[in-house]
């Protein structure tokens, strides 16, 4: 409940409301483990460095089985190839917004809310579960904005929004595109709010795929036990790699860390993809290693692209950011296929790729124990399946087998 004085700009609105629908079996009760998540958000440093300069000064690591530690990334990183690339896409899609209805799911700060009505929204929906809430509504209050934008603070599943929307946008992607779940609340908004024809932002995502070599990260992990002052530790050597390579890493690599075109784990249409879908991905894989070099792992990262309605030409009164457009061509053979902004008139696309500007996202490594020493066009085959935890839907089962 709201403390006496509180900003009211902020409602909360929780009472269940009757919406079914044949792709919504029961409504997701709310769990430790949502309220561990929406308190992580809470923490105004996680909104402040996903807008800043994006700095990288080391490797960052993320136990997948450990919520508390998802945010130790944020922490370290400052992102503004995100924030530009949404700006860019909201108002390349300003005819499909000017004097519509928008719904901003987790909407964090309100800084996607605010671009909106920069944008021409009749109205703006801000939807967010966590207690920045309150500050989002103070942001929208001081910019003037509480005539266009509500910020209701709750979950998508509970909250009460009396008319239907033209336009979903969202900031839901996780590391490894899937983590972290948002994606399913953002079906559930869709399914709830939007009209027939309408418009999401995000409009489509791709979760890649690749081999990969990393031996500085190796070496750095095996060599150190090696000679620790003179003395050989290298019985440590084994728990040293279980305790490395154990779970999921989040790091920057660049594209000659990559030993093969990529291949795509899942590519879907944000309008059309529903819950079953995303709750278990499998695929399986065969990669002809374009190099000799040792294989240490698979990374992983992803693109969503902003296609959509575009209503009537537009007079340009904006100038895309370089972090949403790519100067260099497509190469007819890239595997990938990406429709990439190459002009004014290209929708803008976000992109965590190892040879695009760097993102808080960065991509995700899963190491092997022992490298593969791999001859040119060697063959690397096996299967991946992405499922939900059992036990938590924002954790990430990540199966892989290899030969």
């Amino acid at each position: 409940m709201q403390k006496s004085g509180e900003d009211q700009s902020c409602r909360r609105r929780v009472r269940r409301s009757r919406w079914n629908k044949a792709e919504m079996h029961v409504i997701p009760p709310i769990t430790d483990y949502d309220r561990e998540y929406f308190e992580g958000y809470a923490d105004l440093s996680v909104h402040e460095h996903m807008i800043k300069v994006i700095r990288y000064s080391s490797l960052h690591y993320f136990n997948i089985h450990s919520h508390s530690n998802i945010f130790y990334c944020y922490y370290a990183l400052q992102d503004t190839v995100r924030t530009n690339t949404y700006r860019d896409a909201i108002m390349f899609h300003r005819p499909s917004i000017q004097g519509k209805v928008v719904i901003d799911v987790g909407c964090g700060t309100g800084i996607l809310s605010i671009f909106c009505a920069q944008a021409g929204a009749k109205r703006v929906y801000a939807v967010e579960a966590s207690d920045i809430a309150m500050q989002a509504a103070r942001v929208v209050e001081e910019n003037n904005l509480s005539n266009i934008i509500t910020v209701l603070q709750g979950r998508v599943e509970d909250v009460e929004i009396r008319e239907k929307a033209d336009v979903i946008v969202s900031e839901w992607m996780g590391y490894m595109l899937l983590y972290e779940s948002m994606l399913q609340s953002v079906i559930i908004a869709r399914v709830r709010w939007l009209k027939r024809g309408g418009l999401m932002l995000p409009s489509d995502a791709t979760l890649y795929m690749a081999p990969v070599t990393n031996i500085e990260v190796y070496r750095d992990t095996t060599d150190f036990w090696g000679d620790v002052y003179g003395i050989d530790m290298s019985p440590i050597i084994p728990l040293s790699k279980k305790c490395a390579f154990e779970d999921p890493s989040v790091e920057i690599i660049t594209s000659e860390n990559v030993l093969t075109w990529p291949i795509e784990v899942i590519r879907f249409d944000c309008h059309l993809v529903t819950i079953p879908k995303i709750k278990s991905i499998t695929t399986k894989f065969q990669f002809a290693s374009l190099f000799q070099a040792p294989l240490h792992g698979f990374a992983f990262w992803f693109d969503v692209e902003f296609n959509g309605p575009v209503l009537q030409p537009m007079p340009i009164t904006w100038l895309p950011s370089t972090s949403s457009i790519d100067d260099h061509p497509e190469k007819e053979d890239d595997s990938r296929k990406r429709k990439r902004g190459t002009k004014l008139s290209a929708a803008p696309i976000l992109s965590t790729a190892p040879e695009d500007p760097q993102t808080h996202w960065g991509q995700t490594l899963i190491y092997l124990n022992n490298p593969i020493e791999l001859e040119k066009y060697q063959l690397i085959e096996g299967s991946l399946n992405l499922s939900q935890n059992e036990y938590c839907a924002r954790f990430l089962n990540i199966h892989l087998e290899y030969a």
